[in-house]
């Protein structure tokens, strides 16, 4: 039998109805499978949350919060007070803060991942958010922030955000992979009124045709550098690595969506690696999960971002491998299976 099919085999023969566990048998299954073991494990999870600020967003065009909450959220975030340092804690999941780009001088001496590759990208509104170069390291960074957490014995990851202005380039990713129209793409962010939310849609209009969007023809890197983000293009590097590494990777929502999006034109495989977490009341993150025909563990009207529907996704996942390692097979237990 091939792998797949005796992982298949050990979750029939478990007590209980066939297919009675739902999608924790799937989750069981593509653990192994993402493993390569019939007995896998979770070893310290951990959620690393990349932030870093967008030159579209200093001028509060497409985001209702001024750009200055990126750095004061990191500053929360270490000092433990967000959703996400609450939810981590709880169910013991390591938490991990980037600086990718903040547009912030951080104490040397804080408790954060210091990679900033700017003080935030330039106004693609006007040019390219990033040159080349920049898109590179980002990547590269994001790389070897994986694979050092990889080293510490982490096989189980989930990447969450930060940065004012960051569901706009999300919205845009989702439009050039897509095709659709931006008004299906965008979203209210972080709590964008009635009047914002159409100012924002037509900036990111005139947006898309001044870097030719819609035609969906720039590859990856040179998509990442007309309108990503610091953050989005870090997430992009770790999705990849995470997937080199063989570790199970917890999708939390939109913006980090958007950045798995970008990963899978570089490589197709990350998607195998992958579990989604949630489906995020953003309405463009709904669309990004038909893109991958995924349907998410939760749907609890998430669209905070930090990584939030990621940590909350990882205790279930814990319980499939539990269930597929510790719970009794008919045989063990003396329980007849079924006559027919």
């Amino acid at each position: 039998m091939t792998l797949s099919e005796q992982l298949q085999h050990k979750i029939n023969q478990k007590t209980k109805p066939l297919g009675s566990l739902g999608r924790l048998e799937k989750i069981a299954l593509q653990v192994g499978l993402i493993q390569q073991s019939l007995a896998p494990v979770i070893n310290h999870p951990h959620i690393i949350v990349f932030a870093a600020d967008h030159g579209i967003a200093e001028h509060g065009v497409v985001n209702p919060y001024p750009q200055s909450v990126t750095a004061q959220m990191v500053l929360n975030f270490i000092n433990g007070g967000a959703a996400i340092n609450v939810f981590c804690k709880q169910s013991g999941i390591q938490l991990k803060v980037v600086d990718a780009g903040v547009k912030y001088d951080f104490d040397p001496a804080l408790p954060i991942i210091h990679a900033s590759v700017g003080k935030g990208t330039s106004d693609y509104s006007k040019g390219n958010a990033m040159q080349a170069q920049q898109v590179h390291e980002c990547i590269d960074k994001g790389r070897k922030i994986v694979a050092d957490l990889h080293k510490t014995g982490c096989n189980c990851v989930g990447f969450g955000e930060m940065g004012i202005g960051n569901s706009s380039a999300a919205a845009l990713i989702l439009h050039h992979y897509t095709g659709l129209p931006i008004h299906e793409c965008v979203g209210r962010g972080t709590g964008a009124d009635d009047t914002l939310l159409l100012q924002k849609q037509k900036v990111l209009q005139e947006v898309s045709v001044f870097h030719h969007l819609s035609k969906g023809t720039h590859n990856a890197e040179e998509l990442l550098s007309r309108i990503g983000g610091f953050e989005i293009a870090m997430m992009v590097g770790a999705y990849l690595e995470a997937k080199e590494r063989n570790m199970v990777i917890a999708v939390d929502g939109f913006i980090a969506t958007a950045a798995l999006m970008t990963a899978h034109a570089l490589d197709e495989k990350v998607i195998d690696y992958c579990i989604f977490a949630h489906c995020s009341e953003e309405q463009g993150h709904q669309h990004m999960l038909q893109y991958f025909n995924a349907t998410p563990l939760l749907q609890l009207g998430l669209r905070l971002g930090e990584g939030t529907g990621a940590a909350l996704a990882i205790p279930l996942i814990q319980q499939a491998v539990a269930f597929l390692n510790q719970m009794a097979s008919f045989e063990s237990a003396g329980v007849d299976t079924k006559k027919i």
